[in-house]
């Protein structure tokens, strides 16, 4: 079991940037594909960025340009860089890893999850 611990959430004026990371505990994080999943109030969770072990990386269209996802394997580490957020990115955002090294767009195939950070984007 891995557990995963995220930071760096907030509030942030549109147009401005924040940093997310997510700390995992446990062995084989090098070789494990995670990434970051947001729900915003009465939406479904949807994944927006991934990174594979071999640190190849996946963006939903939404946040293609301005979000950056990279990993520091020494530091078991994954960090979410999110530039020009606007509104629509306000949600609560969880990190996740993948059940089979797959990169999943459906939270299904995810079996750790952190509890999740806040961001909030206001106009």
């Amino acid at each position: 079991q891995v557990q995963l611990v995220e930071s760096g959430g907030g509030l942030v004026q549109a147009g401005g940037s924040l940093r997310l990371s997510c700390v995992a505990s446990g062995r084989a994080f090098s070789m494990s594909t995670m990434a970051w999943f947001r729900q915003a109030p009465g939406k479904e969770r949807e994944i927006v960025a991934a990174t594979r072990w071999s640190g190849s990386t996946y963006y939903a269209d939404s946040v293609k340009g301005r979000f950056t996802i990279s990993r520091d394997n020494a530091k078991s580490t994954v960090y979410l860089q999110m530039n020009s957020l606007n509104a629509e990115d306000t949600a609560v955002y969880c990190c996740a890893r993948s059940r089979t090294g797959v990169v999943d767009t459906s939270p299904v195939g995810y079996d750790n999850w952190g509890q999740g950070t806040q961001v909030t984007v206001s106009s």
